[in-house]
């Protein structure tokens, strides 16, 4: 073992325990040197995130020691760990979005009780320049996107003296071009002699930025090794215990009726510019329809627009119903009773899964009820049944939970995403609209999500996919629509189609005009 003044921080025999039942950590040792970059891998439930709480002052360990610089420290919340310069960026962002960049950043920093706006705005450009950062200060939170949310974190670490910094899935919402300039970034603050903790799941990125790998796996230690000497496959293995095949099964099923019609649907957005424009492709039973397209090129209006949640500008969307009998989905709408008939036809995971999909203060039990609850008989409704969905969606997804009523906010992300995706499949649909179902998932959770699909496309059921890997679109998909600029650039069939084919229609739009396209 190096000497302990190599180290940044030295976590010893760290267990943790939750209620009875639950051991997230047991037993687990981190070492992270000074100025490297160190991947913490481990498939979801590992006890990455739990671990990282109790370096970041969130959860304190039950047994086990923490040293920082060679010290060792008492982190029982999260001002010991800034006091430690310690700093996390979560998964869910911790900001105000009636405030500036620039505010949220030295919101509550001991100082002055007036507040120097022009100060704070010059001191946080100084730090976006060292480190390559693209941020305006006095942009307001509501009106960033994804990425700069991100970057208004970080700093705000940053401002508050880290030399320590643990990322909990930073790639999970960025497109590969801000995947590369976050990376950039890290080994700038690298080579500032900054410490780097990163939990994610890919692979491929975990090989391109690291310096080294610790991998946990059912919350234990499995051990640590160099990327260098490192690859997808080992890496896996360490993970899972066992080696398994990377590759995506398509299934292979008999295409069925047309369940999803567009016709020249258009979106207009907030700024009243179209984010989809005159956009025309069908979907049939049996198949999975994959969308690709750079972020921004109307994806999540597309949902949104084929799932009902808003009215195009023009053009009309149009659904089978009972029967089989495609009918505008606008129309049926207007009767509330047979909406809820009508969309009993319809899943949909979204992409903000605790926002948007599921109430995260609430258990399995009643988010599946939320679900079924109109065909409750009575006054009252029945919890029984959604009580019983739920254990099965737990036994039939190997769910991490402590029982059908804990909060799924408290659960791991792959956990969160097999919650909401199985409850979707409970109600049968004949449509299925999923929106990047694998961001933030580890190899098994992502490969189970994949098997979900293929298996709702072997009962007859469309499947729409919304996903930012262009290798899973190919491997998965029966054919793929590309956007560009919210038009249709072409649809093509996975299965003959290159990557290469793919990236020049999401750049340039092709003369496919919403019709079918061969590449």
């Amino acid at each position: 073992m190096a000497e302990s003044t190599q180290y940044a921080v030295e976590m010893r025999g760290i267990t943790k325990i939750f209620g009875k039942k639950v051991t997230a950590n047991d037993n687990v040792d981190l070492f992270l040197k000074k100025g490297e970059i160190l991947a913490l891998l481990g498939e979801n439930g590992s006890g990455k995130t739990t671990l990282m709480n109790q370096l970041t002052g969130i959860y304190f360990p039950d047994s086990g020691s923490i040293k920082i610089n060679g010290k060792e420290v008492q982190l029982r919340s999260p001002k010991d760990a800034y006091d430690n310069r310690i700093g996390m960026i979560h998964q869910h962002y911790m900001l105000v979005d009636v405030f500036t960049a620039a505010e949220n950043i030295i919101l509550g920093n001991r100082g002055s009780a007036r507040l120097d706006r022009r100060k704070a705005n010059r001191q946080v450009s100084e730090i976006a320049d060292k480190y390559g950062f693209e941020l305006d200060p006095k942009k307001k939170i509501y009106d960033m996107s994804v990425s700069e949310k991100q970057t208004v974190e970080i700093i705000k670490a940053l401002y508050r003296g880290a030399d320590i910094l643990v990322l909990d899935e930073p790639t999970a919402v960025l497109t590969p071009q801000e995947v590369e300039r976050l990376f950039d970034i890290l080994r700038n603050m690298k080579a500032d002699g900054k410490s780097i903790i990163i939990i994610t799941h890919k692979l491929d990125e975990v090989l391109a930025i690291s310096d080294r790998v610790t991998v946990l796996r059912q919350g234990k230690y499995v051990g640590t090794v160099n990327t260098s000497e490192a690859t997808a496959g080992t890496l896996t293995e360490m993970m899972v215990g066992h080696s398994i095949s990377l590759n995506i099964k398509r299934s292979e099923a008999e295409r069925g009726a047309e369940i999803l019609r567009a016709e020249g649907i258009t979106v207009k957005n907030e700024e009243g510019i179209n984010a989809l424009d005159d956009v025309s492709f069908s979907c049939f039973g049996g198949e999975v329809l994959g969308v690709a397209g750079v972020a921004g090129s109307g994806q999540k209006e597309l949902c949104e627009a084929v799932t009902g949640l808003i009215k195009p500008a023009g053009g009309r969307v149009l659904l089978a119903g009972k029967g089989g009998r495609l009918e505008d989905i606008e129309k049926r709408a207007e009767n509330l009773d047979e909406e809820v008939g009508y969309f009993g036809n319809l899943g949909f995971v979204p992409e903000d899964r605790l926002g948007m999909g599921l109430v995260a203060s609430m258990g399995m039990t009643d988010n599946v009820l939320l679900r079924t609850y109109k065909k409750t008989k009575g006054v009252f409704a029945d919890r029984n049944t959604p009580r019983e969905m739920a254990n099965q969606l737990i036994r039939s997804l190997d769910i991490k939970t402590p029982g059908s009523e804990h909060p799924v906010r408290r659960l791991s992300g792959g956990n969160v995403q097999k919650v909401l995706l199985g409850r979707e499949i409970l109600v049968n649909p004949s449509l299925l609209v999923v929106a990047y179902p694998t961001r933030g998932l580890d190899i098994m959770s992502s490969f189970k999500v994949y098997d979900l699909v293929n298996e709702q496309k072997e009962k007859g059921v469309a499947v729409l996919y919304v996903g930012e890997d262009l290798d899973v679109l190919m491997e998965l998909c029966d054919r793929i629509l590309i956007l560009c600029g919210g038009k249709v650039s072409g649809i093509v069939d996975a299965r003959k189609v290159t990557k290469n084919e793919i990236g020049l229609y999401m750049i340039q739009v092709g003369g496919g005009e919403g019709g079918e396209v061969k590449a």
